[in-house]
This record gives structure tokens, C-alpha cells and sequence, in this order.
């Protein structure tokens, strides 16, 4: 970053980190679509989060999230349901333990937005949340690189935000896609890892 940096106007968003995809209980797990990286995100961007606040910054999260129809049935969209025939009714249900944050990541976000495609600016409050909180910079992890991360991070990058992706805080199934993600992201943002960052804020 060549810009001096304001941790005071700088947040961390994590993406997704919900029981139903990490825990052992979880939607994921069910399926059979476990990823131990994504698991060990949590205890990797929890000291993170801790600096940022502590420099003044802000800690956000998204939350994947399936609304139930009149039946009670999720709205599942027909590409989603194809890719993961597993969901079923109660997954990702707004005020369940499947759609909360994991426990190591719940005490330490200040805001949490709801959201029900890949980015979570996409029809969520998440820009007025951060223009009204001052936020010019925002760095990203959490889960998948090549989805929810990265479809955050172009969304971020065109509202004018500075953006940092964290190269080990984030995680996708593939490794190549992760990879060819973040490589394919450098044009607009800027890729670090969680010690980099965390060098950046006030001790």
C-alpha cells in the first residue's frame, strides 16, 4: 500500500464462516464436502480481527443464508441446488446454529450482514454500514476464494474501496482455484498475507 494507512478506517469482512460449512454437525459436513483449510480459518483471522479492533478498526461478517418459503421449504436457486443436492430444509436458516458464526469468530464482529448469493454487497446493507462508519479500506478472507471472496472483492473494488485479499485467510475445495483466484484478483486488490496485515496496524 503506498497510501498511508488509518487502521481507524480500515475492516475486516470475513465471508461465511457459519457452522453449516465448517462445523462437524454442519450442512457441509453432511454432504461430504468438509475442507480442513477452511476449518483452520477461524483461529487464523481470530488474532487478526482482535488487532483490528484494537487499532481502532472495524470487524465485519457475511452469512450465507437460505429463507424458507411459505411452507417453510429453503429458496434454493436451481444452479446452487445442482451443485449441492445435500441442503436441505433447516440449512442456513437465519437464527439457527448452522447459519451463525463459529464460536471463535462470533464475540469479535461488530456487524454481520445477511446474504443470499456470492457477494455480500449484493442486496445486503454492507456499503451503508461502511461509508457510514467512515471505512476506506477493507480486507477480505473467509470462504470460497473463487466465490464469495472474490465475487465480494470486485464488488468492493468498483464502490472505490481500497482492497487487501488475505492469501492464507481465505480458502476454496481446490487449491489450483484458490491460487488462480488470488492470482486473477492482484489487478484489483492488493493480495497479503494475515501477518503482512497484521504488521500494518498499531501495536
Amino acid at each position: 500500500m503506498n497510501q498511508p494507512f488509518d487502521a481507524t478506517r480500515c475492516a475486516l469482512l470475513m465471508i461465511d464462516l457459519q457452522n453449516d460449512f465448517l462445523a462437524d454437525d454442519g450442512a457441509y459436513a453432511r454432504g461430504g464436502m468438509v475442507s480442513d483449510t477452511a476449518r483452520a480459518l477461524p483461529a487464523r483471522l481470530a488474532p487478526l480481527a482482535r488487532s483490528v479492533k484494537a487499532g481502532g478498526g472495524m470487524v465485519l461478517a457475511s452469512r450465507f443464508t437460505l429463507w424458507p418459503d411459505a411452507q417453510g421449504e429453503p429458496m434454493i436457486a436451481a444452479q446452487l441446488r445442482a451443485l449441492r443436492p445435500f441442503l436441505r430444509r433447516g440449512d442456513f436458516h437465519s437464527g439457527s446454529r448452522g447459519h451463525a458464526l463459529v464460536d471463535a469468530l462470533r464475540a469479535l464482529v461488530d456487524v454481520a450482514v445477511d446474504k443470499v448469493a456470492y457477494s455480500a454487497f449484493f442486496d445486503t446493507q454492507l456499503d451503508w454500514v461502511l461509508r457510514h462508519a467512515g471505512i476506506e479500506h477493507l480486507v477480505v478472507g473467509g470462504i470460497v476464494t473463487h466465490g464469495g471472496v472474490a465475487s465480494t472483492v470486485r464488488d468492493a473494488h468498483v464502490r472505490e474501496y481500497r482492497v487487501s485479499v488475505l492469501s492464507d485467510g481465505c480458502a476454496a475445495f481446490d487449491v489450483r482455484a484458490h491460487e488462480n483466484t488470488l492470482a486473477d484478483l492482484q489487478t484489483v486488490a492488493r493480495v497479503l498475507r494475515c501477518d503482512e496485515m497484521a504488521a500494518l496496524l498499531p501495536r
